[in-house]
């Protein structure tokens, strides 16, 4: 069919058309009277996801966890505990008239609240502004006011229990610590009455200081027990040595004289030797002094021979004492350093229990602090106001959507009444219907009354 047959057509049916127009739009208007006006409420929020919250710390959402969030708290807003909240807030279960439609429409299934809410999400609209983090809350209703009314209703609690969702679960968290902190503290107080009641059993005051006093007195001791070791030996030497040889006997003063004494006699006796006889006194008296000097020196060679053995048995004592010393001072030190592993073993229990305590107490504080906020990253932007106009039905989009409906309509059925009862309109027609080629056409002029223009009679002629 081509554009010259299909306006051929229209022209001839228009009236069908037409009707068909008329009647989509009287339709139209008629529905859009008889429909109850709806009037649409709309309030927004700002969602912050950019900022860290003040008490908990932690980096701000990045990425694709922002528009998973907002999605969420759209979902949250749609749901059954904001919903009920309204309900609650509004106290719309408290209506008589509102129960017995309940009981009129459920038979008393279910609950009022529940149906309540669900009433309530029908006409309930949120939607996330695009590219940003404001989300818009539209309610529709019968009346402006209760649509404004219910729209503010649905943003508060939405404030609220989004406040809800953050403290709760902080406050759960705060019970449990504070049972934590106790037993922490229990825990910690235990340690510390064991280290107390183990420091007055070993009778410890200060541990680091009594085992340096301790060690450093062994450290005397092992110096002293060193040098008596090292005088006894020397002592021990010279008591196998010849009497005059020792050096004590070589160095003495009065051993040196009693030998120069010696000496001279020795040289006087030869002399007197050689010039008296035997018998002559001065002769006896020369050699009377010679053997009491030899007498002497030998008495004070042996005073010292004897002090040396004395020296040497005395060290060997001393030596003997300062072993059994040492060997007690080290058994003391050795039970003090056991001592004080022990007490270092009960000091890191307690230094154990204290950091645990400490950081079950913190985090006691921080969920604390957390449970008792009243702040969230939700901002209301505006409140809804009472619509003027209604939002619903639009009767000029509601005739413009009729008219278009209708025009589509009324050609459909003019097509369709002329398929039905095909008549010839034009030469194309004939070539179409009789598949013969046009030879002539011929143009008839009628009244007016019957044609409202030129028509031509087209002839053919098959071969």
């Amino acid at each position: 069919m081509t554009l010259h047959q299909f306006l051929l057509i229209l022209r001839a049916r228009y009236k069908v058309a037409l009707l068909i127009i008329l009647l989509a739009i009287s339709a139209a208007l008629a529905v859009s009277l008889v429909l109850p006006k709806k009037y649409t409420a709309q309030t927004a929020v700002l969602v912050d996801v950019r900022s860290p919250d003040p008490v908990a710390g932690g980096a701000p959402l990045q990425g694709l966890v922002a528009p998973s969030y907002m999605a969420t708290q759209v979902d949250i807003i749609g749901g059954d505990r904001v919903a009920q909240r309204v309900v609650k807030m509004l106290k719309l279960d408290e209506n008589p008239d509102t129960k017995a439609r309940w009981l009129e429409a459920t038979e008393g299934r279910g609950t009022l609240e529940g149906w309540l809410a669900d009433s309530l999400q029908k006409r309930l609209d949120v939607r996330p502004a695009r590219e940003s983090n404001v989300i818009n809350i539209t309610y529709k209703g019968s009346d402006p006011d209760e649509a404004a009314k219910v729209a503010n209703a649905f943003a508060q609690a939405y404030l609220d229990i989004n406040l809800a969702l953050k403290t709760e679960p902080a406050r759960i968290y705060a019970e449990w610590f504070d049972e934590q902190t106790k037993a922490s503290r229990a825990k910690l107080e235990e340690a510390q009455a064991r280290l107390s009641e183990y420091q007055q059993k070993a009778g410890i005051v200060s541990s680091d200081e009594r085992v340096d006093y301790e060690t450093t007195k062994l450290a005397d001791l092992s110096s002293q027990l060193t040098t008596v070791q090292g005088e006894t030996t020397d002592s021990q030497s010279k008591r196998g040595s010849r009497g005059d040889t020792v050096a004590e006997v070589m160095q003495s003063p009065l051993i040196n004289g009693l030998k120069a004494d010696v000496a001279r006699q020795e040289a006087k006796v030869q002399e007197v030797s050689v010039r008296l006889g035997e018998n002559h006194p001065e002769r006896q008296r020369a050699e009377s002094e010679l053997a009491a000097l030899k007498s002497r020196l030998a008495s004070e060679t042996a005073r010292i021979n004897a002090s040396i053995e004395t020296t040497y048995r005395v060290g060997k004592d001393r030596e003997r004492e300062l072993a059994g010393a040492v060997g007690a001072q080290k058994a003391r030190v050795l039970a003090l350093n056991k001592q004080r592993d022990e007490l270092n073993v009960y000091r890191r229990d307690v230094e154990s229990a204290q950091r645990a305590y400490e950081t079950v107490s913190q985090s006691a504080s921080q969920t604390r602090l957390q449970s008792l906020t009243n702040q969230t990253n939700v901002v209301r932007l505006n409140a809804a106001t009472a619509p003027i106009n209604p939002s619903s039905p639009r009767l000029l989009v509601n005739l413009l959507i009729a008219a278009f409906g209708g025009t589509l309509l009324g050609i459909a059925c003019a097509l369709l009444l002329e398929l039905s009862n095909r008549r010839v309109r034009s030469a194309e027609d004939l070539v179409q219907m009789l598949d013969l080629p046009v030879l002539a056409s011929i143009s008839s002029s009628l009244g007016p009354a019957r044609l409202s223009g030129p028509r031509r009679l087209a002839l053919g002629m098959g071969g």
